[in-house]
């Protein structure tokens, strides 16, 4: 008995053991344990290649239960029915979209399951209906969707083949108009610039004319300088050089603001310069001119022979018109000065236009002070002719000079 009694222990802790391991695998195949479950059916439409009982079901990738049984459907060759066990707690729904999914490397297949939409109810009638191509792996889908380009590959084989076709003879075609092609786009490239390298811009000012003396003539009444007018080509920040001059160095020189803005505002501050208390203003909603200064510009460049022939100026050029309140023209005078540049780059160009525009200020100031003043000795002397014929017009106020500001 004393022999017998070690062997039966042995045999009793080997049996324990192999019903430990079977627990465990049934747990680790369960993981719901023992307790209720709930039986769904489910009805495949495609074959479900490597699917086994016991197959684990996953909902939105938890597991959730297991199938139960796997059978094929008597009234419909390509359908299979499978019954799966899942947790009372499982959200399926109606619209619960059921499928198949290959875990691992070796592509082990399991039943998903994917919840929708809809928060309440029930499956109906417990059964599922799984999409077309549930069961397909991606093997088999790659493999569905390359037979379906060849179909489609079959079916057009001619189109393709006269497309090729076409390509070739498109091709060809374009080779031999290589020559008018490169025409074509070499006159795109002149037309858009791209072919012109690309230049630094450099900004100048114009600076404004100073060193009047004392003023000869007050500047009588309040005057406003409208913005100048001139045709278009003036209308720009390029420092303009004359068309038959070929001056690579002016080519990124611009002024600071387009020159008809810039020549208004040097304009006023000369007549700043000239009488602080009494410069003209520029025309705005708030000020009601007695009197209005008004350019027109007719040149405002570099101006000269061929390069090489001849030497180059900095011309300016402009007709200046007086006009009243009434809008009667006052007085007009053409006025232009050209300055000499010491050489062919935008600096000296600069140096020369600043000349020549400080030359044509001073000429310009002291005229229209002049006709200011003319104005008001016109409207003084008419007065008293006025009042004795019985005519009600009155005279034009005479100017005090006590400084104003603008």
């Amino acid at each position: 008995m004393e022999t017998r009694a070690p062997f039966v222990i042995v045999g009793a802790f080997v049996l324990a053991a192999i019903l430990a391991v079977f627990g465990f695998v049934f747990w680790l195949h369960n993981t719901s344990g023992v307790g209720a479950r709930t039986a769904y059916h489910i009805q495949f439409r495609d074959p479900v290649p490597g699917l086994l009982v016991g197959a684990a079901v996953l909902f939105n990738g938890i597991r959730v239960g297991e199938v139960t049984a796997l059978g094929l459907a008597p009234n419909d060759p390509r359908r299979v029915n499978a019954t799966i066990a899942v947790s009372p707690d499982t959200p399926i729904r109606p619209d619960t979209k059921v499928g198949l999914d290959f875990q691992g490397l070796t592509g082990v297949p399991v039943v998903a399951l994917e919840g929708g939409k809809d928060l309440t109810g029930s499956a109906i009638a417990t059964t599922l209906v799984a999409e077309p191509g549930a069961g397909m792996s991606m093997t088999q889908a790659a493999r569905e969707a390359l037979r379906k380009v060849d179909s489609v590959l079959g079916d057009n084989a001619r189109p393709l083949k006269e497309t090729v076709a076409n390509l070739k003879n498109f091709s060809e075609w374009l080779a031999s108009k290589t020559g008018r092609l490169d025409g074509i786009l070499g006159g795109v490239e002149r037309m858009t610039g791209a072919n012109e390298p690309v230049v630094k811009k450099v900004v100048y000012d114009l600076p404004a004319a100073t060193d009047f003396g004392p003023p000869t003539a007050t500047l009588k009444g309040q005057l406003t300088i409208a913005d100048p007018t001139g045709v278009l080509m003036f209308d720009t920040q390029k420092m303009l050089v004359a068309p038959n001059l070929d001056l690579p160095a002016f080519a990124g020189a611009q002024w600071s603001d387009t020159t008809f803005k810039m020549l208004q505002e040097k304009l006023i501050q000369s007549f700043e310069n000239y009488d602080i208390a009494h410069a003209p203003m520029k025309p705005n909603d708030s000020v009601q001119p007695e009197h209005q200064l008004l350019i027109d510009v007719r040149s405002f460049q570099i101006t000269g022979q061929a390069a090489g022939d001849g030497e180059l100026s900095a011309t300016i050029g402009f007709g200046a018109r007086l006009i009243d309140k009434d809008g009667k023209q006052m007085a007009a005078k053409l006025f232009e000065q050209s300055s000499k540049l010491d050489r062919p780059d935008p600096a000296a160009g600069v140096t020369a236009f600043g000349k020549a525009f400080d030359a044509i200020a001073k000429e310009l100031v002291p005229w229209v002070a002049a006709g200011l003043s003319s104005s008001e000795t016109d409207a003084a002397a008419e007065a008293p002719h006025a009042l004795k014929s019985g005519t009600q017009k009155p005279a034009i106020p005479a100017t005090s000079n006590t400084p104003r500001g603008r």
